[in-house]
Formats: C-alpha cells, structure tokens, sequence
C-alpha cells in the first residue's frame, strides 16, 4: 500500500483572500487593532508558525506572543466556519484536482488523507466547502493541531494509518502531493517522497531544483499522476 498525502492550499483548492480575511479579523478581536502586516502567501508553513509571524510583524511583544497565539490559534477555525460560503463563491478547485482525487481514492493500493499546515478543523471546513471529504481519510491525516513543525506530520500520519489500515508506511511507500518548498522539505526532512505541483506560487523548476522526486504542471493529467505516485514509492507491495 501507499499512503498518499494530499497538501489542500493551492494543491486542490484555492480559497482567494478568506484566510487572510480571517487572520485580520481574529487579530483584531484578540490584539486589539488591526493588523498591518500579514503572514506571506502561499509559504505551506503551519497555521501555528504563521500566527507567530503575523504578531511579531505586527509589533506584538515577545512575552505576550504565546499567549495571544494561542487565543488566535483557538479561534480561527470558528471564524473560518463563519466564511464558509464565501470559499467556494471567492476560492475555485484547482484544475483536475476532483478527478485525481477521485482516481487516487478508486485505487486499493492508495490511501488517501492529507498533510497539511492547516488546524484539523480549518482543513475540513475547507475541503467540505469543495465537497472534496470523501476522497480522503482525514482520520489519519497530519495537521498544524498535531505538531507545528511540518515534517513531524509524516510520521503522526503514517502512524494513524498503521493502526486503521494495519500496515506499516515510511518513506519508501509515502507520498506527498503538494505545490509548495514546504511540501518538499516535509517530505525530505519528515520521511516521504514528493510529486511536486506548479500550481502554486513556485516554479516547477524551483520545486526540481529543491528536491522533489518528480514535478508536474498542475493535476489535470489524472493518470501521469497516478503512475508517478506509484512509481515514486519504490515499495507499494
């Protein structure tokens, strides 16, 4: 088996400026002003990091930082809740991205979840929103609520999947499908190939040159992509 690991931002869906929308609102209501300065788009860091960011850009001091990051960390995703329709009528699907999720999942020798710098309850509001939650198993995903340091969220999620699917998963039989350097460095640095994706903010010769095993254009070539998932594991017996 393989466990294949979705990346969501900008991988398979794009959600225009809610998450940005959201981080001013939750600064504002917890800080107390408005932020002037937001986290960079497009990064793949986890929410937790990105929050940092956003207080110390904006003149938070240091010993109030981890305690008003966690308050905003607490409420995003309930904010994210209340923007629910604006997702899809602002964000769009990333090209192809229903028809290899849906051919990932059809296979038996593919699971399929995520790994993601998202909060659990951030990325399932947003794959709901897309109606993209069948396709994946996010019981056995890694998320930014797990660990905020991403490479560590290989491992919590192969280990989920071994104990649902009773086998064992490691970098020879994990991949992850994402479109930025984080999803590239989580995978060398936590224990995973990478099919990278140019559908984000970074060129498909950067994502080469950083080390992904394999590099395509966007997912709209559903079975190139399926046969590089397969292949990139070097074991899927």
């Amino acid at each position: 088996m393989i466990l294949v690991l979705w990346d969501i931002d900008r991988t398979l869906l794009y959600v225009g400026e809610t998450d940005r929308l959201v981080y001013r609102e939750v600064f504002r209501d917890v800080v107390g002003r408005e932020a002037q300065q937001l986290p960079a788009r497009g990064t793949g860091v986890t929410m937790p990091l990105a929050v940092r960011e956003l207080l110390s850009a904006n003149g938070v001091s240091e010993p109030e930082t981890d305690n008003l990051a966690d308050l905003i960390i607490d409420r995003l995703p309930g904010q994210l809740y209340l923007h629910r329709e604006a997702l899809r009528r602002t964000g769009h699907l990333m090209p192809g991205a229903v028809e290899a999720l849906a051919a990932v999942r059809q296979s038996q020798l593919l699971v399929p979840t995520v790994v993601t710098g998202n909060l659990k309850a951030s990325a399932e509001i947003k794959l709901s929103a897309f109606s993209l939650l069948d396709y994946v198993d996010t019981t056995v995903g890694g998320y930014a609520s797990d660990d905020s340091h991403r490479p560590a969220l290989v491992r919590i999620a192969q280990t989920k999947a071994k104990a649902v699917y009773g086998h064992t998963f490691n970098r020879e039989n994990t991949v992850i499908v994402g479109d930025s350097l984080q999803d590239v460095r989580t995978g060398q640095e936590g224990g995973a190939k990478v099919v990278g994706v140019a559908s984000g903010t970074t060129s498909a010769e950067r994502l080469a040159t950083e080390g992904a095993d394999h590099v395509i254009p966007d997912l709209t070539d559903t079975g190139r992509l399926v046969e590089l998932i397969h292949t990139t594991a070097s074991n899927y017996s």
